[in-house]
């Protein structure tokens, strides 16, 4: 039971950090564009 002594804050901390990049995320107008990516995998790119 001693190991939960490390391993919760660990846990919390991780758990903060992804809280925090995907706040991030957000606020860099990282979700803007959601279909662009799909759009341009189909695209053709005549550049021979």
């Amino acid at each position: 039971m001693n190991i939960l002594i490390y391993l919760i804050p660990i846990a919390l901390t991780l758990g903060f950090v992804g809280l925090i990049g995907f706040f991030w995320s957000l606020n860099n107008d990282q979700f803007e564009d959601l279909d662009g990516a799909s759009y341009r995998i189909l695209r053709e790119d005549d550049e021979a």
